[in-house]
């Protein structure tokens, strides 16, 4: 599990891949991710934005930015944490996503950055 904290808000980010979903014959690899988000700072923030920069080995660099994650847009008080799951597909066997969330200090009403750690997706007998 990958984790990163900015300004008291941790993001920790689990993958696996999904071979039931993906047909390497095709080159379509699936991969689930899991996060994280907990705030473990002293103001309630929510999210935003979600931007995402993922990289393929095949060279391709594709970027994806939107309103919130899945859907939502969540609040959260100290102490409390947000969990989802997403997928994402890639052309070649291996590749990794990286990102940042914005987020609104609900105290104060400024606007901050929070990184998503680097995090590798990878298809297990690839490394054998």
């Amino acid at each position: 599990m990958n984790t990163a904290t900015t300004q008291g808000i941790q993001v920790s980010v689990d993958t696996r891949f999904e071979p039931s979903h993906s047909n390497p014959e095709a080159k379509m690899f699936i991969f689930s991710y899991r996060i994280r988000i907990e705030n473990k700072g002293e103001n309630t923030v929510q999210l935003l934005r979600r931007h995402w920069v993922i990289y393929d080995t095949n060279g391709e660099v594709r970027e994806v930015e939107g309103p919130g994650v899945v859907g939502e847009t969540p609040t959260l008080k100290p102490g409390e944490s947000y969990e989802y799951a997403s997928a994402c597909d890639l052309n070649s066997t291996m590749g990794s996503m990286e990102g940042e969330y914005m987020m609104e200090n609900k105290d104060d009403g400024q606007f901050f950055q929070v990184v998503v750690p680097n995090f590798r997706m990878e298809v297990p007998w690839i490394l054998n």
